[in-house]
């Protein structure tokens, strides 16, 4: 055992890079709703891992002399925050890309950037330290802005700003532990860790008052254009005609309207039990001449929350004008939590149509 330690020693901090990329693809393909009592479960012990882990090593290096079991648990505890890292941003990046829109995983995304990153600049004690403990905030205040929902029953700004507020309230407890553990040795980066942790709160609450963030844990499980939309008993029925492979490219999908036909979007949104709230489908048509789009209707809905696959429903436009279109799936207070485009075609359906189960 002693060898095997020995024998990585040279390559702790790849180690720990790598500790966290495999935290980040073994919980990738694991998460289901976020309001499941494993998921709960699971995102709660890795940032108890986190936080252990942090405040064990804090407390190793305020004995620079220690050698045996104790020096070689000093050297590979990084590792073990940083896979614990690495599970909750593949948690948290799995439920953001589910919001369907770019805008809900990206920050993410550069934060997981910015962790291989820093895995290899900051390799000091107290610099390392500055950086798990920013971390530890964003992944507490991520963690906050998925469960408060899951727990209140209500999404919205105050909401979200209860969120933040626990997520503050835990990170000073953490801090204050920092300082009991060893005070001398927290002394040079004390009041960093605090500035580093409102940082990371103003640069969240820009993204979500900014309209940046999407409104989870909403999220859209499905969306589709179809001819027509039909619900039997409680299966919905959507026909639709045959598309060209580029639309599993990401190109829009074509329908062809005959006559004052309508299109039909329907989607299914996910939330967590006992959520309630409303949603709006904002249809708007791309204005070649302007270059912009124009609001054509907005329909609203309410959505109660509890059903795996999303609550589902559809909304339509009678006789639309040919050419692009698009259809924002929002909140109430216009947060995006999804969005389809399709291209209307004046001209005969095709012959081939497709009736599909819509679950």
């Amino acid at each position: 055992m002693i060898a095997w330690f020995q024998a990585l020693k040279p390559y702790q901090r790849h180690l720990s890079a790598a500790a966290m990329a495999g935290g980040f693809a073994f919980d990738n393909v694991t998460y289901g709703r976020v309001d499941h009592p494993v998921t709960q479960t699971l995102l709660l012990v890795y940032l108890v891992v986190a936080a252990v882990s942090i405040l064990l090593l804090h407390y190793l290096h305020a004995f620079p002399e220690i050698d045996g079991f104790r020096a070689k648990l000093r050297g590979y505890l990084p590792a073990v925050t940083q896979f614990a890292f690495g599970s909750l941003w593949s948690a948290f990046l799995v439920f953001y890309a589910r919001s369907g829109v770019l805008a809900g995983s990206w920050p993410f995304l550069i934060v997981l950037a910015a962790i291989f990153v820093g895995n290899e600049l900051f390799r000091d004690y107290h610099s390392r330290l500055l950086f798990t403990s920013g971390l530890f905030f964003f992944a507490l205040l991520s963690y906050a802005i998925f469960m408060v929902p899951v727990f209140t029953h209500t999404i919205g700004t105050l909401t979200f700003i209860l969120s933040g507020v626990a997520a503050v309230g835990v990170f000073l407890l953490f801090v204050r532990l920092l300082n009991w553990i060893s005070a001398e040795r927290l002394g040079p980066v004390r009041w960093q860790i605090r500035f580093s942790g409102l940082a990371v709160f103003v640069a969240v609450f820009g993204l979500y008052f900014l309209n940046l963030l999407p409104p989870l844990p909403l999220a859209l499980q499905k969306v589709g254009i179809f001819h027509t939309v039909k619900r039997l008993g409680s299966v919905y029925y959507g026909m639709t005609e045959d598309q060209s492979w580029l639309t599993y490219l990401g190109f829009p999908t074509v329908i062809h309207i005959d006559g004052k036909q309508p299109v039909f979007v329907f989607c299914a949104i996910f939330a967590p039990i006992d959520l309630a709230t409303t949603i709006v489908h904002r249809w708007q048509h791309y204005d070649a001449d302007s270059g912009r789009w124009t609001n054509v209707q907005s329909v609203s809905y309410r959505i109660s929350g509890g059903r795996g696959k999303g609550y589902r429903w559809y909304t339509k436009k009678t006789d639309p004008e040919a050419g692009l279109w698009r259809v924002d799936i929002d909140t109430v207070d216009g947060r995006l939590i999804g969005r389809t485009e399709f291209v209307v075609v004046n001209g005969p359906i095709p012959p081939a149509k497709l009736t599909t189960v819509l679950d």
